[in-house]
């Protein structure tokens, strides 16, 4: 029986207490509420993807379905066309020593077609709920994933979210989809958690993931944020233009490496990278 191998971003092992990992956003969307119609085309994605990778990020998560609040689906057939090329391409000029590929989505037909192109993770907003064949797609292709708590669909995620105990339930649901993703067949080596910031949730449960994001780590898998440019920044700083999102973006990413967090999901690579290394060089410092 094969012993599961923990996944290696740029040579590191990701494990529990690793990091910190740069998951760069590539989103190849006409309407993604940061970067929408920017990377549409498969040349202006890959040359994203090339910067964003000279910047320093460990992870490509490409996508080629908007889930901002109110956005609806978009058929598997669409997002393969828009993501395949990019993939394929990027997988091609980073070869074994560049960073790894994921595909963000919640279908397996998407999926499938990403990892044969050279995708090696699948970040999965439904944690493996969307569509009943991901998990057994991720086992059989051996690839990582990413489960994320949601709490409705992108759809109605916003329409007020209530939480009689907020750390309590996310930590249940992703214990949960930990077991069904092991039932499928995924080795835990595979699988990395993500709470899942403004994803139903109000600007002041952010906060709250922000400031106890390191208590997911008892769960034993690595942790992934995602805090970049979203809206409980604005409620904060007053920011209500993205571009100048970046300062509270940091602020939060650099909480969640200090609470011990292994990934964060980005937009900024070069910013992040910079505060994400500083904030892990003085969570392990001794003095």
């Amino acid at each position: 029986m094969e012993t599961p191998t923990p996944m290696q971003f740029r040579g590191r092992p990701v494990v529990p207490g690793a990091g910190p990992f740069i998951f760069a956003v590539l989103n190849v969307t006409p309407d993604s509420f940061s970067d929408g119609g920017r990377y549409l085309d498969p040349a202006a994605a890959i040359e994203a993807g090339c910067r964003l990778a000279a910047e320093g990020a460990d992870v490509i998560d490409v996508g080629g379905e908007s889930t901002r609040p109110g956005s609806e689906g978009v058929p598997p057939d669409e997002q393969i066309r828009r993501v395949e090329p990019v993939i394929r391409e990027l997988a091609q000029r980073f070869g074994d020593g560049g960073p790894a590929i994921s595909i963000d989505t919640r279908s397996a037909a998407v999926a499938e077609a990403a990892l044969a192109t050279g995708a090696t993770i699948v970040n999965d907003i439904s944690a493996l709920t969307f569509d009943p064949e991901m998990g057994r797609t991720v086992a059989r292709r051996k690839a990582g994933v990413v489960l994320m708590h949601m709490k409705g669909t992108p759809a109605n995620m916003q329409d007020n979210p209530q939480y009689a105990d907020l750390m309590g339930e996310i930590r249940s649901y992703l214990a949960e989809r930990m077991a069904a993703a092991a039932a499928d067949g995924i080795a835990r080596e595979r699988i990395i958690i993500d709470p899942g910031i403004g994803f139903g949730k109000t600007a002041d449960h952010n906060l709250t993931l922000l400031r106890r994001a390191g208590e997911f780590r008892e769960l034993g898998v690595p942790v992934l944020v995602g805090p970049s440019r979203k809206r409980f920044i604005a409620a904060v700083t007053g920011a209500t233009e993205i571009a100048d999102r970046l300062p509270g973006t940091i602020a939060a990413v650099c909480a969640c490496v200090l609470a011990g967090v292994e990934c964060v999901r980005v937009h900024d690579v070069a910013a992040c990278r910079r505060a994400a290394d500083l904030a892990a060089a003085i969570r392990r410092c001794h003095g």
